[in-house]
């Protein structure tokens, strides 16, 4: 692999002539980087894909190519892809199906907006792994068909299908109303009763550990109520008989169901899985009466589920970020927080709330200047990186508070060109603010050569505009492969430099 050459191919100044003379001698890998360019024009794209067939995927994925280009015998990755974004010719679709590779079928079973024979077609092919991916996509009719094929792979599929019928998916969930499968993968290739062991000797195998069958395909059975259980359109009055079920996963499952009537939602609040009701305690379906109920669970999973629920009532979050490890992170109820409750959150006594809302970016002016002088490192270290703070300001905190706030202040986006120069001396050295001064915009030349010094750092400073040429073409043969790349992508790239570099016919 030539690292120069990749990172030519994604720079964004190189003029068109500089990237035809790369494509005729592109491999692999620099040929997948140029596909990946906005500026292709059509006649480049054509003449990539005559350089190397493997990128036509790719570009047509991106737009690059038309149906007029492609040739769905020859090239099935491509049509296919078109025919994913109802961008190629519907016609293929009778050519696709016939072609020997499963995964291609596969892939065409996925497709929507199929000929009526084509699906078909690929409802009786030979392989059930086929059947299985056309009932995952397939129409309401066409589904309800499927749930009653002979194969439980099949059925598992139409469980995950939002357009299977509300019935049919209540029927795969509960087993009633459907005649007895007949096989599963498992008992297509052992006898039965088998259990799939975990480390498996056999390098061909795919069945996955614990997979089993005993004569009723109850791994793929079991797998066939998940997949229910987390599909939205299965009614309501299938899932709920799910709440006292022996299997803790498919408790979880309907735990975390956005339709949970209130009874179901208070039995498994008690339920004996710590797994279980940490997944009810983040679902919005439960009110602010079972949330403050379930605040005081001694399991540190629920509480932190109820503190990312978007219905917690602030006086419960306080409470929870006292008592429970949550990080910083921008809690859905804080993030709707309004104005009133923004002030409230601001004035607690507690560091941990402060912390959280200083995760908001769109405070307003007067909150956010307190919060960067809030004598907790937590807090400051959180709104640090909100815009709009002010050079004087960026500057105190980093005096208050020192290492644990420069990769924050670095990460600003209003920091000036100046304090950025600043944090990379920084004594003791911060190696995750050399980082992001690396790839802020405001970064300056006399920063970015600090930069270089660190491993991490010193390929994302290689590829900054701001790096003065010299430099950025010394090095194109640094040692390091990722720093040599970024530069030869960086756009201050000399443009003779560049021309040199590109392979001459």
């Amino acid at each position: 692999m030539n690292h120069v050459l990749n990172g030519l191919a994604a720079n964004v100044a190189l003029p068109s002539e500089l990237v035809d003379r790369l494509i005729a001698d592109a491999d692999a890998a620099t040929a997948g980087v140029l596909a990946g360019r906005e500026d292709l024009t059509h006649e480049q794209a054509l003449a990539l894909v005559s350089r190397d067939p493997d990128t036509a995927q790719q570009l047509a994925r991106e737009g690059r190519l038309t149906a007029a280009d492609i040739d769905p015998a020859t090239q099935p990755d491509a049509a296919l892809t078109l025919l994913d974004r109802r961008a190629g010719n519907p016609e293929w679709a009778r050519v696709l199906v016939r072609d020997p590779l499963v995964r291609n079928r596969e892939r065409l079973a996925a497709c929507a907006g199929l000929p009526s024979d084509v699906v078909e077609t690929l409802a009786a092919d030979p392989d059930v792994r086929v059947v299985a991916e056309l009932a995952v996509w397939t129409t309401p009719d066409r589904a309800a068909v499927l749930a009653r094929h002979p194969h439980a792979e099949v059925r598992r599929s139409v469980a995950a299908n939002e357009a299977a019928p509300p019935a049919v998916l209540a029927a795969l969930l509960t087993g009633g109303r459907l005649p007895p499968a007949r096989w599963c993968l498992v008992c297509d290739r052992e006898e039965t009763p088998f259990v799939h062991p975990p480390e498996c000797p056999r390098p061909d195998c795919d069945l996955l550990p614990g997979e089993s069958c005993d004569g009723s395909h109850d791994s793929t059975v079991d797998e066939t109520r998940q997949l229910a259980l987390r599909n939205p359109a299965t009614p309501t009055e299938a899932v709920v008989a799910f709440a006292d079920h022996p299997s803790i996963r498919l408790r979880r499952l309907l735990a975390a169901r956005p339709d949970l009537p209130p009874e179901v939602s208070e039995r498994l609040a008690t339920d004996r899985d710590p797994g279980v009701r940490a997944d009810l305690a983040e679902n919005p379906a439960i009110g602010a009466t079972l949330i403050r109920a379930m605040a005081g669970d001694p399991d540190h999973d629920v509480r932190r589920g109820l503190a990312r629920n978007p219905r917690v009532p602030l006086d419960v979050l306080g409470r929870l970020a006292g008592t429970t490890r949550i990080g910083p992170t921008l809690l859905p109820r804080v993030a709707v927080a309004s104005p009133p409750e923004v002030e409230e959150l601001a004035r607690s006594s507690n560091p941990e709330v402060r912390m959280l809302l200083a995760q908001r970016r769109d405070l307003p002016p007067e909150i956010r200047d307190t919060l960067a002088a809030d004598p907790d490192a937590k807090v400051v270290k959180s709104v640090a990186p909100h815009p709009g703070l002010s050079d004087a300001t960026l500057r105190a905190t980093v005096d208050r508070h020192g290492v644990r706030v420069v990769a924050a202040v670095a990460a600003n986006p209003d920091a000036t060109p100046a304090l950025l120069a600043d944090l990379t001396r920084h004594e003791p050295p911060v190696r995750k603010a050399l980082r992001a001064v690396a790839r802020h915009p405001r970064a300056t030349a006399p920063a970015l050569l600090v930069c270089l010094s660190d491993r991490d750092a010193g390929p994302l400073a290689a590829g900054h505009p701001a790096l003065p040429p010299p430099v950025v073409e010394e090095l194109l043969t640094d040692t390091d492969p990722r720093t040599a790349e970024a530069a030869a992508a960086n756009p201050s790239l000399p443009l003779a430099v560049m021309s040199e570099l590109v392979p001459r016919r």
